[in-house]
């Protein structure tokens, strides 16, 4: 091992005159993170609530003020609104955007944090008791409609809340969404975890199973933090007969019954419509739900619906929040509800809010408008134009056949046709005739007629004129 190196009494003078480093003597006292991105931060922020339901009490916790617009969120299995949204919620962006929002976050019976063991007789929801359960959490606090913000089990009770309900649904944001009914090889693996949860407990195996549920193949690889905070949440603050109740109900799910053609099809159940309502369906490229959002896409309505596949992550809410946050802000402004303006519009999910994009195109639209109608003025008056080019064109060669025919018929020559016109013109001119001048004239109909009162010609489109009898 080396010696530690000596020093000259010259060199020993000079390191003790030496300033000594500055950071060793600084101590960070005043610097805070204004957004701060920490779960006890959602717990303290949240009212917390218990809504009674014709399955028992639920927990709902509110963020936000009340009387600003809704959002209902719901979790995914294993979890609850704390670990599900808290950090989401919380993030910079997200925070920025609350403002013109509160959000209910509901917690499936028995999932929250410390919650004991529901009894041993207790029939758990089914997964479409558990979507008629938000009817008595938005008829508690007076909700009309809402907009819902599911993940993976959540998002499926969300759509089947808004396949029942479109009137209560404004909108939905739907991350992992599964719309058919879970195939074999998820039963099996499901009913497996649900038993070792019901008699031994959190199992390494049910772990794998939920952190591969959420994280899909090789989440160490991304974020070893955060796969590590994860376990240790299914380790210690998830009460395994509560969790075994709620995946028993998500395996026995039955099929959405959604379908993009419009009922009366052939081929089709009659039963079958798609979601009225404007949806963003949300996935991550290392999800293992990616599939099932592909048929939950093709099942929607493309005129109201997207889907989106973010890069590079599995659970979007904690690996790619960012862009998480700004799709679903984004989402929000292309309905009206992200940038609140002055003059405030009435919807059907309470105040909604002119957005300036809304106000660009409302401007463009109406200059759009004024131009046809000003085009449309334009064609008009050419037309109009023209016709009366026409007519004063079929005036004149009436007038002039019309001169003829009298003159040939007075004279017997023709010859004589141009003196005599001549002369029959200064006649009608000078007031002087016989009693027969020629004139025009119209009937109750707008038919123009020319000629003498015994010799009439009615003046039509066609170049010849047409004798009509008295």
């Amino acid at each position: 091992m080396p010696s530690a190196p000596t020093h000259t009494a010259e060199e020993a003078h000079l390191l003790g005159t030496m300033p000594v480093d500055p950071m060793d003597d600084i101590e960070l006292r005043s610097v805070q993170l204004h957004f701060p991105n920490a779960r006890g931060s959602i717990l303290e922020a949240c009212d917390q609530r218990r809504v009674p339901t014709d399955k028992g009490d639920i927990h709902v916790a509110i963020q936000g003020d009340t009387s600003k617009p809704a959002i209902v969120t719901y979790h995914d299995l294993g979890l609850n609104y704390a670990t599900s949204f808290a950090g989401f919620f919380n993030f910079p962006v997200m925070r920025g955007l609350l403002e013109n929002f509160c959000v209910y976050h509901v917690t499936a019976p028995g999932q929250e944090e410390g919650a004991p063991a529901l009894p041993e007789d207790y029939v758990y929801p089914t997964m479409d008791e558990l979507a008629a359960q938000l009817l008595f959490v938005l008829s508690h606090f007076g909700l009309k409609s809402v907009i819902g913000f599911g993940v993976g089990a959540g998002a499926n009770i969300l759509a089947r809340f808004a396949h029942g309900h479109p009137d209560k649904v404004g909108a939905l944001c739907l991350i992992n969404c599964v719309s058919t009914q879970s195939g074999w090889i998820e039963w099996g693996y499901q009913s497996f975890n649900a038993r070792f949860l019901r008699t031994k407990g959190m199992t390494q195996g049910v772990i794998d199973y939920l952190m591969w549920h959420h994280f899909g193949r090789n989440p160490e690889e991304r974020n070893h933090d955060l796969v590590q905070m994860y376990k240790q949440h299914f380790e210690r603050a998830v009460n395994p007969t509560n969790l075994a109740m709620l995946i028993n109900a998500y395996i026995h799910r039955n099929d959405l019954h959604l379908a993009r053609t419009p009922p009366g099809t052939p081929g089709t159940e009659t039963a079958a419509t798609t979601l009225k309502m404007p949806v963003i369906n949300i996935t991550g490229s290392l999800s293992p739900h990616v599939d099932d959002t592909v048929t939950f896409n093709g099942r929607l309505d493309p005129t109201n619906s997207s889907w989106m596949k973010i890069s590079d992550c599995a659970l979007v809410l904690e690996e790619q929040p960012a862009k998480l946050a700004e799709a679903f802000r984004l989402f929000l402004q292309g309905e009206g509800y992200a940038t609140p303006l002055s003059t405030p519009a009435s919807s059907p999910c309470g105040t909604k809010y002119h957005t300036y994009s809304s106000i660009f195109f409302a401007n463009f639209r109406e200059q759009q408008q004024q131009a046809m109608e000003e085009r449309d003025r334009e064609r008009e008056h050419d037309r109009q134009r023209q016709l009366n080019l026409r007519i004063g064109n079929r005036l004149r060669e009436t007038a002039i056949n019309c001169t003829n025919n009298g003159a040939g018929a007075g004279n017997g020559a023709g010859d004589n046709n141009n003196a005599d016109a001549s002369e029959e013109e200064e006649d009608q001119e000078n007031g002087n005739g016989n009693g027969n001048r020629a004139y025009v004239t119209t009937d109750t109909s707008g038919t123009l007629y020319y000629g003498t009162q015994s010799n009439k010609i009615r003046i039509t489109e066609n170049p010849l004129p047409e004798p009509v009898s008295s």
